[in-house]
């Protein structure tokens, strides 16, 4: 059962969003704000598991909130706009509902929030024998993944500091498996990419945060096969 609460500084947005929620099985919205402030001094006392939260509202954004609890809670944000997409995917959120918010749409949302309600979740790292033995890799400093180019059976991992680790003879789909699958994407057949990582994207390419030649960032086309999977990561 998913126990949810909603914080929007409008009340017609609360009561729509109330009216979309009563007609989905296994959610119930047990109560509603529209004062961040109060959000913030009750939300540690209310039975709940999910929180969603609109993000430009005055005084304090629901970038802010979540910052703030997204140790303790699954949030799913909701707004009209799209800029705020790889800002909110840095907090490690469930969704990014984009307004006006379709049925459909949130279904998808509760869909991935019970999942990650109801089971385990992965670790926060990675243990694999690499170009430097055994090790154990967190993966919050995990920026960027490829296939090595000197054999292909191997995996260049790119921290965020710029350290490079080569993990030894392990293929994507084993590798997928083990990272937080709200927190990456496969964007073509040879690498991988950080959400925390991306800078814009487009259709066809993202530019991330992550520094090439000529002070210049990397540069990755994402591949055909790809594309859909990428977007609805993003609410598109």
């Amino acid at each position: 059962m998913i126990k949810c609460v909603i914080l929007d500084d409008e009340l017609l947005a609360i009561s729509y969003l109330k009216l979309l929620c009563e007609q989905i099985d296994h959610v119930e919205v047990v109560k509603a704000f529209n004062d961040p402030k109060i959000f913030l001094s009750e939300i540690h006392s209310i039975d709940c598991n999910v929180c969603i939260l609109d993000i430009e509202m005055p005084g304090m954004t629901g970038l802010q909130v979540a910052e703030l609890i997204s140790d303790s809670k699954k949030i799913i944000f909701t707004t009209a706009y799209k800029e705020y997409a790889a800002e909110a995917f840095d907090l490690n959120v469930v969704d990014y509902v984009r307004k006006p918010i379709k049925k459909e749409r949130l279904i998808q949302a509760f869909e991935k929030a019970k999942e990650l309600v109801n089971s385990p979740q992965k670790k926060d790292f990675i243990e694999w024998n690499t170009n430097i033995g055994k090790t154990i890799i967190f993966t919050e400093q995990i920026a960027y993944i490829k296939t090595s180019e000197i054999d292909s059976r191997d995996k260049d991992i790119i921290l965020n500091d710029g350290t490079n680790i080569v993990l030894k003879n392990l293929n994507f789909k084993n590798l997928l498996d083990m990272l937080p699958a709200k927190d990456f994407a496969q964007i073509n057949k040879k690498e991988i990419i950080a959400l925390s990582s991306i800078k814009v994207f487009s259709t066809n390419e993202i530019i991330t945060t992550i520094p090439a030649e000529d002070d210049n960032f990397l540069k990755l086309q994402i591949g055909d096969t790809y594309k859909s999977a990428l977007m609805e990561m993003f609410g598109k």
